[in-house]
């Protein structure tokens, strides 16, 4: 819950500094943390599908497929291959009780919850001195998004009717609206004035 008034858009975090953040959790042996920043930032699912997820749907595929939580429409999504070798690490590393186990397991046992996961970002950000402002589960989302987008410029039109479709939007702008695209070209529109 937001205070009134306050600011709740989430940012996004320079795909730079995401991985980095994915390679230092790891490092530290925070390996829950650093699979949920990695497949938030490539798979670019809402933290609910992504709390949704058992092992036995990640693990040593190369794509699955899941019905999004909020649209209820269906998703595939294939596993790059660095990201797949990450998440057998990290398999290794945590060690559920088996296959069918979820994937992000809380020290008490259960499922985390949106709220806990946040924290956890909020204390990342502090620790890892992130250089995001507002950053929140849905910031990894938005990274996978401005990743995308900014992989493609050479093609922009056709990354936003890639990322309109991957986010289930009904228009292309909405998705520039939702990747802060917007805002930044009208920002930009100040900096075209010479004085």
């Amino acid at each position: 819950m937001s205070l009134k008034y306050s600011n709740t858009t989430a940012d996004y975090l320079q795909w730079g500094e995401a991985m980095n953040l994915v390679r230092s959790l790891y490092k530290d042996r925070d390996y829950k943390m650093s699979l949920l920043i990695a497949i938030g930032c490539f798979w670019g699912l809402r933290i609910s599908d992504m709390l949704a997820l058992h092992w036995k749907q990640i693990l040593n595929v190369d794509e699955f497929t899941i019905i999004e939580k909020k649209t209820g429409k269906q998703r595939t999504i294939r596993i790059n291959q660095q990201l797949k070798r990450h998440i057998a690490d990290c398999y290794k590393q945590i060690q559920p009780i088996g296959i069918n186990a979820p994937i992000l397991i809380s020290q008490k046992g259960t499922v985390y919850r949106v709220q806990s996961i946040d924290v956890l970002l909020k204390k990342m950000q502090i620790k890892y001195k992130l250089s995001v402002k507002n950053f929140s589960c849905h910031s990894l989302r938005k990274t996978f998004g401005r990743q995308v987008y900014n992989m493609n410029s050479d093609n922009s039109e056709l990354a936003l009717v890639k990322l309109m479709e991957l986010f289930n939007h009904s228009s292309v702008s909405i998705t520039k609206r939702y990747l802060g695209l917007r805002q930044e070209e009208l920002l930009n529109t100040y900096d075209c004035l010479t004085f």
